[in-house]
């Protein structure tokens, strides 16, 4: 089992305003690479991206602001591609999708209810979807997410698709916490997202302080 930290600087909003899919704000997350056949714990995460403690991944202090979470096992971890990315990883499928992790420091990032809402409007909404987020505490933590499929909208920012993407699935959490909160958001084709649904809660209830 595979521990990591990534802390993350706690950045100007103005320029976390792009991320591979077009967001406009906490829009990029990430991952842990696939430890045996069971989820890779991941954490403590802290502020710089880089790991807590040295010698082996497992030791590490826990840091203001820090938590870990349980990659899902067949989700492979990359290295974050902007400085805006806590994490990332690819979500297993024909053709895969992503996951990205953001964190912008204690009370960064704005509120749940917008970025929910940002998230919603990201996508051509497929008509009678239910657009109610879905809330739950887990290990202190109170998570609220929002699963909708659609057509994802082109992106005006230079980083997301150039054309719409119909088919498309977004899978948006915003996890609120001492020293958070923190995004997590999956995107990719319906097919996909589909299939990878329960491991994302799963990976959402994971959550816990370090």
């Amino acid at each position: 089992m595979i521990r990591k930290a990534f802390p993350i600087p706690i950045f100007l909003l103005l320029l976390a305003a792009c991320d591979r899919n077009g967001e406009t704000m906490p829009d990029d997350t990430a991952a842990q690479t696939p430890a045996a056949p069971s989820e890779a714990p991941v954490g403590p995460i802290s502020s710089r991206g880089e790991q807590v403690g040295g010698g082996s991944p497992m030791a590490g202090q826990a840091q203001e602001g820090s938590i870990g979470f349980d990659l899902p096992s067949n989700w492979q971890e990359q290295p974050p591609t902007t400085s805006m990315r806590m994490a990332q990883a690819v979500i297993p499928g024909n053709p895969p999708g992503d996951l990205v992790v953001f964190y912008f420091g204690p009370g960064g990032g704005g509120g749940v209810e917008a970025n929910i809402q940002r998230w919603i409007d990201q996508m051509e909404v497929e008509p009678g979807s239910s657009l109610q987020p879905e809330t739950f505490e887990t290990n202190g933590f109170r998570v609220t997410w929002i699963d909708v499929s659609g057509t994802l909208k082109p992106s005006n920012m230079g980083t997301g698709p150039a054309t719409e993407q119909p088919g498309s699935r977004l899978m948006g959490a915003v996890v609120e916490g001492p020293g958070g909160p923190w995004f997590f958001k999956a995107t990719g084709p319906e097919a996909t997202l589909a299939a990878e649904r329960e491991n994302f809660v799963k990976m959402l209830r994971s959550v816990r302080g370090q």
